[in-house]
């Protein structure tokens, strides 16, 4: 792993600032364009938020960066949340076309066993040897938390429940996930079955990102099936918060949880919380969280959308660096008030190998407050560069040699 500030030929110094943040945002916009770390302090103690939640997970939506973490990488049962993955299974059917939101999926007698009415569990009502259009199923599974929807799209996808289960691993073995582990479709107690609060963040965002269209089920306030009218259980959704998203949870082993998504002045927060006592606490506590996330952070843009962020190495190519840029605009998240250090830096693998492709992951922004890695926002090629001259590869290949002995 290549870190410009390690690199002998991209020595720097650091450097502490105090004092208004706009000298701040001119400092690290230079500092970060030329790939050097730095520290900023920048006034009083930022405020310590305490929640009554055994697990939490708070972080920015546009810069990746953690606003509050309690043993957020800790294993939980996810109870209904996991239903968020059954969806991310889903979605990504549908926008690969791979089924359609007419498609019809049988009611088994498992389902409507298991996940009905005669379960006591969440349902939909699904009618027993009916059909029902997929769509109608996702609402299901999304507002009325429906056990039944989920089993039901579960076997009609796989064959069985355990069947998705594995397609649901296989998911989030792709999305980075490396401890979470599902058993079912519906989020119902099984000791196997565990998530990490962090990692079901990251899945909340992914959803986000990836399926937009898709996603606007989540803010859907009810939904009625066979005569039966629900509203959505997420306590957030219309409360004039900003929350567009995502799903509760409960079962007596892992407590009442949530997962939330909120937009306030163009800012968005992705929220965990778990293992509250009550209903009345979980909304409390998750209110509580929101509010302090949009009040004790600031946005500061370093660099607008398609503005050079600094350069990587490259090996083999026509030009001996290419310029690193964000997806959109690059900004730094600042706690009001904070005396926390600030450290940049860009990281990357290299040097890159040419060919490179305009738009290819080339590595991360890394930011950390104190100790503390709080943000990584991805950087991409500006431009493609060809594979270069014989001579100059050749060249490109002894300059990386005498590095490696220095």
């Amino acid at each position: 792993m290549h870190d410009f500030h390690r690199l002998p030929f991209y020595r720097g110094h650091q450097l502490t600032l105090s004092g208004r943040y706009s000298i701040l945002r001119l400092a690290l916009a230079f500092l970060i364009a030329t790939a050097v770390s730095i520290a900023v302090d920048s006034g009083a103690q930022a405020q310590i938020f305490r929640t009554k939640a055994k697990q939490g997970f708070l972080y920015d939506f546009d810069t990746g960066s953690v606003l509050f973490e309690k043993k957020s990488d800790e294993l939980i049962g996810p109870a209904s949340m996991a239903k968020v993955m059954t969806m991310a299974v889903v979605f990504e059917a549908l926008t690969e076309k791979r089924l359609s939101l007419e498609d019809e999926f049988a009611v088994t007698e498992n389902a409507w066993r298991k996940g009905g009415a005669p379960s006591g569990t969440s349902t939909m009502f699904a009618k027993l040897n009916s059909s029902i259009r997929l769509e109608d199923l996702i609402q299901g599974a999304i507002v009325q938390s429906g056990n039944d929807a989920c089993i039901i799209i579960a076997e009609g996808m796989a064959g069985s429940e355990e069947a998705f289960a594995r397609m649901m691993n296989e998911y989030a073995r792709k999305l980075g996930h490396k401890k979470s582990y599902y058993t079912n479709a519906t989020g119902l107690p099984d000791p196997s079955m565990r998530v990490t609060p962090r990692e079901l963040a990251m899945l909340g965002d992914h959803v986000i990102r990836s399926y937009p269209d898709l996603y606007a089920f989540y803010k859907q306030k009810e939904f009625t099936w066979n005569k039966i009218r629900q509203y959505n259980r997420n306590p957030l959704l219309d409360k004039g918060l900003g929350v567009d998203g995502l799903k509760t949870g409960y079962t007596d082993e892992s407590g009442y949880g949530i997962i939330v998504s909120a937009v306030r002045d163009r800012q968005r927060l992705i929220m965990v919380l778990s293992g509250m006592k009550s209903k009345k606490e979980r909304a409390t506590e998750a209110r509580k969280l929101l509010d302090w996330g949009f009040r004790s952070f600031e946005q500061i843009r370093l660099f607008d959308k398609g503005v050079t962020v600094g350069e990587a190495r490259v090996h083999g190519g026509e030009i001996g660096h290419v310029p690193l840029i964000g997806r959109g605009p690059l900004t730094l998240l600042v706690p009001r008030g904070s005396r926390d250090r600030i450290k940049a830096r860009i990281v990357y693998t290299g040097p890159v190998e040419a060919p490179i492709e305009a738009g290819q992951p080339i590595g991360h922004l890394k930011v950390w407050r104190g100790e503390q890695l709080t943000q990584e926002t991805p950087l991409y090629a500006a431009q493609s560069v060809a594979t270069g001259t014989v001579y100059g590869r050749a060249l490109d290949g002894l300059t990386e040699l005498l590095t490696s002995w220095w």
